[in-house]
């Protein structure tokens, strides 16, 4: 048995045909016309011995062997397209492709980015803000922000913040708060971004973590953390605010803790990317900037305190 493989085009051709189930399709898509690429097929076919395709009255449809090779064939140019790309990212030391979360990069990453374009004017950021799974193979983000409880053990992954959560208003609500059973009189501001989190996160665990009666669900839903924010810096109410998020506001007064009491999450944000790409120069100058740019973020409220979860919370 010859095992030698038909030539990259004849496979090529095959890939798109059987994809599109259509010989004029795969042909557009390639760039050729229609009788180049069936010359093509045709060639594969005689190459392996047997047909791929039956051709009907203006459709086509595969043949048992055409079945059996087409998921290997386009795994195999999947494959190809992968370690092309991934070879050519690591030669490109002056393009950057980042992304977080929708939140994360409107209240922390986005305003701080011209320090990063001024000290590395040599490197064009480009930004995804987004939540779904990235594949680092077939995508072409070089490096993500993620927040959760889990983390990919087979990609680098390094802690940024460990997050917490607090009551945080506008300093004018803030003159009638003096404990915990206050923000009951107060309209409530609730996330669901995080109601994924185990143990929730949330108003009520909040109360029961501070040992205090929680009466009703009251207050507006936001679907995004970020929006919840801008609605206390407004005077809207109280959001339980993500250090992460609030950090800039309660460094310049726009929002305040008057209740030193925090709410653990257990969940973190991390910075990731595939094993061995943290040393490429770019990735490494970028991750090296969040770090730093995040020492201070820690700072932030120092003297609050952590609320003792019950083990059944």
């Amino acid at each position: 048995m010859n095992d030698r493989l038909p030539p990259l085009t004849a496979l090529r051709a095959f890939e798109a045909a059987a994809r599109h189930m259509s010989f004029s399709r795969a042909a557009d898509e390639l760039n050729v016309t229609p009788a180049a690429l069936s010359f093509q097929i045709k060639s594969l076919e005689e190459h392996l011995g047997a047909p791929v395709f039956r051709r009907l009255n203006r459709a086509v449809e595969l043949t048992e062997e055409g079945q059996l090779l087409a998921p290997g064939v386009s795994d195999g140019f999947d494959a190809l397209q992968s370690a092309w790309r991934a070879v050519k990212r690591r030669l490109n030391s002056a393009t950057l492709t980042v992304t977080a979360g929708p939140a994360f990069t409107a209240k922390w990453l986005a305003p701080k980015l011209f320090s990063f374009a001024k000290e590395n004017p040599d490197i064009e950021l480009r930004f995804s803000a987004g939540l779904g799974l990235i594949d680092f193979a077939r995508g072409d983000v070089d490096v993500a922000i993620r927040f959760g409880q889990e983390f990919d053990p087979q990609l680098y992954s390094r802690t940024l913040i460990d997050e917490w959560m607090a009551p945080m208003m506008s300093p004018e609500l803030a003159k009638n708060v003096t404990e915990v059973a206050d923000l009951q009189k107060m309209t409530l501001l609730h996330q669901e971004d995080i109601d994924f989190l185990k143990p929730p996160a949330n108003w009520r665990a909040y109360f029961a973590a501070a040992q205090v009666p929680y009466i009703e669900e009251h207050g507006p839903r936001f679907s995004q953390a970020d929006h919840a924010v801008d609605a206390a810096l407004a005077g809207g109410g109280v959001v339980l605010g993500r250090l992460s998020l609030a950090a800039t506001y309660l460094g310049d007064g726009r929002l305040v803790m008057p209740i030193r009491h925090r709410l653990p999450t257990g969940a973190s944000y991390r910075i990731v990317c595939p094993k061995g790409h943290e040393t490429r120069p770019q990735v490494a100058r970028f991750i090296e900037w969040v770090v730093r740019e995040i020492a201070g973020m820690n700072t932030v409220a120092q003297d609050a305190r952590f609320l003792l979860r019950k083990p059944d919370e």
